[in-house]
């Protein structure tokens, strides 16, 4: 991760916490936008992309969850990592947030030090690549300027398509997308395309990692899409 901070949008309507949180990041050296519900958070995107959203679930009017999938669709914001602030702690919950599109949950009450934590967690899954543009994903690495792959040092051979998936999901890992927005990422929106393609690509990549028996790193999500595990670090140097 960048030795520069980054600027985050607090999207709470509780003015206590949310005042809590901004001095917490404050002390931490970010920069930090404040907004009260989701009309405030969309004044405040427009005036400055943040590079993360801190996303109080239950608000009045237009929900967290609502708000998240208002962002995911458009292009300016669809990539803005979002950690979701919530007292739900449900399995169904958590399967909701993840396919709306949130990255990560932290769970109401919580700690400064807990926040800030899971804030620079997903900033560097967020920007996974090194300087030598490698992204490690548990072993399994992916080299931007070669585009070659490989686990724990043996080479695995992908096709150009699996290849820019594999790029694509490790790049975004733990974040569920629909075979849509896996066409419109990775395919560059070819409206000739059928979504079945993403399935037919997916079980070539699955094939190509299972003699490393990674292929769990591809996980489906049941009625939405698919997403990557593994998190990706930092690469040895």
């Amino acid at each position: 991760m960048s030795s520069v901070e980054p600027t985050v949008l607090v999207v709470e309507d509780e003015t206590a916490i949310r005042d809590m949180i901004a001095f917490a990041l404050d002390r931490a050296g970010m920069q930090v936008q404040l907004a009260g519900d989701a009309q405030e958070a969309l004044v405040s995107i427009n005036k400055k992309r943040p590079d993360i959203i801190l996303m109080d679930w239950m608000m009045p009017g237009v929900s967290g969850i609502e708000l998240t999938r208002r962002l995911r669709r458009e292009p300016y914001t669809e990539d803005i990592p979002i950690i979701m602030l919530t007292a739900r702690v449900s399995e169904d919950d958590k399967v909701s947030g993840l396919e709306a599109g949130t990255d990560d949950y932290v769970i109401k009450p919580f700690s400064p030090r807990e926040l800030l934590a899971r804030i620079r967690a997903v900033m560097r899954r967020s920007t996974p690549a090194d300087n030598n543009g490698q992204i490690n994903a548990e072993g399994l690495v992916l080299d931007t300027i070669s585009r070659r792959v490989s686990h724990q040092g043996e080479p695995i051979h992908v096709g150009p398509t699996e290849y820019r998936l594999l790029e694509f999901f490790m790049s975004h890992a733990g974040r569920a997308y629909s075979r849509g927005q896996l066409l419109d990422h990775v395919w560059s929106a070819n409206t000739y395309l059928e979504e079945r393609t993403v399935d037919v690509h997916i079980r070539r990549l699955r094939k190509a990692l299972e003699p490393a028996r990674i292929s769990h790193y591809l996980q489906t999500v049941r009625g939405h899409g698919y997403r990557f595990l593994a998190e990706p670090r930092t690469a040895a140097k």
